[in-house]
């Protein structure tokens, strides 16, 4: 990232890093894909959730997969404007990314998990750390075979990738708060995961 540019005063501009990164974070893909492909409202179905997940629940594997792409992509796109201006308005606009899907002000601040959106702006604001961290998410479901367990195990070890990637404190800050943020949307899928309810991959489809 270029070196941030020297203001007497930075803070109106990581506001409006964090609100325009809050806006096209809260725009929730997977429900206008649903509606305009005619398959009414996905808050509806399954879980209703607006993630990918739960899109693919319709039946449309090309939906979901649009859905999980334009999610991500909201998050590394908010970062990469951003980031223009400096690694801490990067930063910013980041987790008002996150934020905003998570808490969508459109739909009464009920958005999605956060998984994707978090993976593309780890992505946008240190490339080795995102790979690395989608990765592990890679093998913990290939082992595993939980969605669940392994974005939540990826997104808790993005602090340890990030310190020893880079060693950059901030980034770990910002990787942490992004983990917590995740898991703390995640706290049904804990429970089941605990119970052993939990839905593999490929199995029989619950509301998650």
């Amino acid at each position: 990232m270029p070196d941030p540019i020297s203001w007497e005063f930075s803070w109106p501009f990581l506001l409006a890093a964090f609100a325009g990164g809050y806006l096209l974070g809260s725009i929730p893909f997977g429900l206008l894909l649903t509606r305009l492909a005619g398959l009414g409202d996905i808050r509806a179905i399954g879980s209703g959730n607006i993630g990918a997940t739960n899109v693919l629940r319709s039946g449309r594997k090309d939906l979901a997969a649009a859905t999980l792409l334009l999610d991500g992509a909201k998050g590394a796109v908010a970062v990469l404007i951003a980031a223009y201006f400096g690694p801490d308005t990067a930063l910013m606009a980041g987790l008002g990314a996150l934020l905003g899907h998570l808490f969508p002000v459109w739909l009464s601040f009920k958005g999605g998990k956060g998984v994707a959106t978090a993976l593309g702006t780890l992505l946008a604001i240190a490339w080795p750390i995102g790979i690395l961290v989608c990765l592990l998410w890679l093998l913990v479901a290939g082992i595993f075979r939980y969605s669940s367990l392994a974005s939540l195990a990826s997104l808790a070890g993005s602090p340890i990738i990030a310190w020893f990637t880079l060693g950059d404190i901030q980034l770990v800050q910002f990787a942490a708060i992004v983990a917590v943020l995740v898991w703390l949307r995640h706290s049904g899928n804990i429970s089941r995961l605990v119970k052993g309810e939990e839905p593999k991959i490929g199995g029989a489809k619950r509301a998650t």
